[in-house]
């Protein structure tokens, strides 16, 4: 659980640091990308963290 959590405040903080980004830099591409990002980490965080690998 403590995994989670702290994987979970991970992304936030990826995703308050993109959010600046773009709040700075309002860009289509920048933005394009930025959605990439983000899917891909809540992908892994969502769906590929809550796997166990012992077996």
């Amino acid at each position: 659980m403590p995994d989670r959590l702290l994987a979970l405040f991970g992304f936030l903080v990826l995703c308050g640091f993109l959010g600046v980004l773009l709040w700075e830099v309002p860009r289509l591409d920048l933005t394009i990308l930025v959605a990439v990002t983000v899917a891909l980490a809540g992908y892994d965080l969502f769906f590929y963290h809550g796997r166990d690998d012992r077996g």
